[in-house]
């Protein structure tokens, strides 16, 4: 089951809330604790219950370790990784665990100031972190691996506890893992987004408006804590998306902002000492952040230096949250800006059916007539591994479908 997967943290979001929810969404819960037990963790089960939480039921999930009397004791980042590789999970998951500890131990350093390396997780390094993070990859590989999206959560606030002593909310590591991502301040007096929570939002979902969406089924993971002034539940819908409506953007000349004109931007910084793999994901970051489009391309700098010019194309409400994407995510110390013109074509995205099943297609207009059109990639691509074809093969048959739609 594809499709869209919306996340909306209510009262926030946890390891443990995540699983709830998606076990109230209806996930099988015999399939999920199948893969689990290929972690070969041993000792722990997962303890399911109903719960209501201002009126609403939902279900509630505890990772309960057997006989562990004394504190949880503290992981290093490669003992986790090797635990989710020599696993029996299937490739996609551990590829998405591994992600999510690696998000995790990057934020701890930082936080730390130690190497990454010398690393030891507590909180995040015991046995239910471990269960919470594979099995949020799991639930996502027995639904087909949606579409994951998440409106901005609010991260609570006051002091909390921790393994290292007081430490105030958010916690420093929740902030650095969702660096760059969009975040509402305040919520409710206390954690609402743990690191584990924050790990999944930042590696496995993308976070932002919700796009326009006809709901489908719904779940409700409710957390431990009991909150004043709110529900302490996630709710996470599956949902179809919509298609974009037919819209032109109207851009400004250097002026930007004029009376019915939308604002755009070319965010762009110069990097010589910046690994690719850092712009690679800098590029991902400026997208998720909401940027219309984000390249790079090689450039000489001074002393016959080479380098990368890092660029975005961005509207004025989504420029603040690029610009610190690209800040978050590379060597850079500044971003420089300059107001565009652009004209474009009305925009349209259908779906068509073809042999491989649909693939999404994004049509350009001019004054109602079509000037072009081309198939959405991802689907494209995601068609052909699930049917073993060339993904040119599925391109070529979608553009046929809609050709003969017209």
């Amino acid at each position: 089951m594809a499709g869209l997967l919306v996340l909306e943290p209510i009262g926030g979001i946890a390891g443990d809330m995540f699983l709830a929810a998606a076990l109230d969404l209806g996930v099988d819960r015999g399939a999920l604790e199948g893969a689990l037990r290929t972690l070969g963790v041993p000792g722990w089960r997962l303890e399911v219950t109903r719960r209501t939480d201002s009126g609403i039921a939902g279900t509630h999930v505890e990772v309960v370790v057997l006989g562990e009397g004394e504190e949880p004791r503290a992981r290093g980042l490669q003992e986790i990784l090797a635990l989710v590789g020599g696993s029996g999970l299937p490739p996609r998951v551990r590829a998405a665990a591994r992600a999510v500890f690696e998000r995790l131990g990057r934020a701890e350093a930082k936080v730390h100031g130690v190497p990454v390396e010398e690393v030891h997780f507590h909180e995040v390094g015991a046995v239910d972190a471990i269960v919470d993070v594979c099995g949020a990859a799991s639930a996502l590989d027995l639904l087909g691996w949606p579409r994951v999206v998440s409106a901005a959560p609010e991260l609570g606030r006051g002091l909390g506890r921790s393994a290292h002593g007081p430490m105030p909310i958010p916690p420093p590591a929740v902030l650095e893992l969702l660096a760059g991502k969009p975040v509402r301040p305040g919520g409710p007096a206390g954690e609402a987004v743990t690191p584990t929570g924050a790990a999944l939002l930042a590696e496995l979902a993308e976070v932002g408006p919700l796009p326009p969406f006809v709901p489908g089924r719904i779940g409700y993971g409710v957390g431990t804590t009991r909150w004043a002034d709110r529900p302490n539940v996630l709710r996470m819908t599956v949902g179809e998306e919509l298609p974009l409506p037919l819209s032109r953007t109207v851009t400004p000349g250097p002026a930007p902002g004029g009376e019915g004109e939308t604002a755009l931007w070319v965010l762009e910084t110069n990097l010589d000492d910046c690994p690719g793999q850092l712009v690679a994901r800098a590029i991902e970051a400026a997208l998720e952040a909401g940027a219309l489009d984000a390249w790079a391309s090689p450039c000489t700098m001074k002393k016959g230096r080479p380098g990368l010019l890092l660029s975005a194309l961005v509207e004025e409400r989504t420029r603040g949250a690029v610009t610190r994407a690209f800040l978050a995510e590379t060597t850079t110390l500044g971003v420089r800006r300059h107001a565009v013109a652009r004209d474009a074509l009305d925009r349209a995205v259908e779906t068509v059916e073809t042999a491989y099943g649909p693939v999404r297609v994004k049509v350009g207009r001019a004054s109602g007539c079509e000037i072009g059109a081309h198939p959405e990639y991802d689907d494209c691509a995601a068609r052909a591994r699930e049917k073993g074809v060339p993904v040119k093969e599925v391109m070529a048959a979608a553009l046929a479908a809609h050709r003969r739609g017209r």
